[in-house]
């Protein structure tokens, strides 16, 4: 299992159509078959500041993720809304060991 938590920041006045861009991508990442996650969160004290946590069955599902038509049309769409590059950093879970309890 392969989980990457990726931190955004997005420009003050594009925060609404990134949430709508990021939520499609979101729907659409959940119906990958490698896909045991995708939560998209927004910071409570800084609404300009986005987490994405994907977990994936394996490095080849979250490497396939970014083959998709979906991922690539976010990608593109948002990339001129971020307030700085995004960080994505990829984590081995310890626990829990069995991928049914993600």
């Amino acid at each position: 299992m392969i989980v990457t938590c990726i931190t955004i920041f997005v420009q003050p006045d594009r925060i609404e159509d990134f949430i709508q861009a990021t939520l499609e991508n979101h729907r659409a990442s959940r119906s990958e078959a490698g896909n045991l996650r995708f939560d998209v969160l927004q910071c409570a004290s800084d609404p300009s500041r986005f987490f994405l946590y994907e977990a994936y069955r394996s490095e080849a599902d979250a490497a396939a993720h970014k083959q998709t038509p979906h991922y690539n049309k976010w990608k593109e769409t948002v990339a001129g809304w971020m307030a700085k590059p995004r960080e994505g950093v990829p984590h081995r879970p310890l626990a829990p060991e069995d991928p049914e309890q993600w």
